[in-house]
C-alpha cells in the first residue's frame, strides 16, 4: 500500500494545489453568491473526486483495496454532480452536504493513514489532515447558521489548510519514491 501512495505522490499533491486554489478563491471573494459557491465547491470536488477514482483504477492491479479509493471518489464526484444539478440549492442544505462530504472524508484519510502508520514516517500529517476534515464538517453541521461571508472565509481557510498539509505530504511520499526506487536499482 505504501509503495502505491509513493508512486503516485503527484495525485495527492494535486488535491492539495487544488484544494489551495479552491481555498484562495472562497477567501477572496467572500461576499460570493451561493450560485458561485456552489460552483467552486463543484468544480473543487469534482476535479478531486475525479484524481481520486483515475488513481484507484489506474492501481487496480496493484492495491487490493482499489475499489474503496474509488468509492471515494465517485462519492466526491457525486456529491458535486448533485450541488451544480440543484443550483437553487438552499445555503443549509449545501452547508450539510459540504459537511457530510468532509466528515467521510475526513474518516477515510484517518483509517488510511493508521494502516500507513508502520510503514510511513510522517503519517501524522495524514491523520491530522483527516481530523481537521472530521472537526470543519462537524462544526458546519453544529453551527449552520453563520452568516454566508463567515461560512466562505471558514470554508476558505480549511481548504487552504487541508491543501497545504497534503502538499507536505505529498512531498514526503515522492522522497519515499526515491527511496524505493534506489533501493530496487541496486544489485542483490
Amino acid at each position: 500500500m505504501l509503495a502505491f501512495w509513493a508512486r503516485n505522490w503527484w495525485m495527492v499533491a494535486l488535491r492539495g494545489l487544488a484544494a489551495i486554489v479552491f481555498g484562495v478563491m472562497a477567501l477572496v471573494w467572500p461576499g460570493i453568491t451561493l450560485m458561485a459557491l456552489v460552483l467552486l465547491f463543484v468544480a473543487y470536488v469534482v476535479m478531486d473526486g475525479i484524481l481520486v477514482a483515475f488513481t484507484a483504477v489506474s492501481e487496480r492491479a496493484k492495491y487490493e483495496r482499489w475499489w474503496a479509493m474509488l468509492l471515494q471518489g465517485l462519492l466526491g464526484i457525486l456529491a458535486g454532480v448533485v450541488a451544480f444539478v440543484w443550483p437553487g440549492i438552499t445555503t443549509l442544505v449545501l452547508l450539510y452536504l459540504i459537511a457530510a462530504w468532509a466528515v467521510v472524508i475526513g474518516i477515510w484519510t484517518v483509517v488510511a493513514a493508521i494502516q500507513l502508520r508502520k510503514e510511513l514516517e510522517g503519517e501524522w500529517l495524514l491523520i491530522l489532515s483527516g481530523i481537521l476534515s472530521v472537526l470543519f464538517g462537524l462544526i458546519l453541521m453544529v453551527r449552520p447558521g453563520a452568516g454566508a461571508v463567515a461560512i466562505a472565509w471558514f470554508i476558505g481557510a480549511y481548504a487552504i489548510v487541508l491543501g497545504v498539509l497534503l502538499i507536505i505530504f505529498a512531498f514526503r511520499l515522492r522522497e519515499l519514491d526515491k527511496e524505493i526506487q534506489s533501493a530496487l536499482e541496486q544489485p542483490a
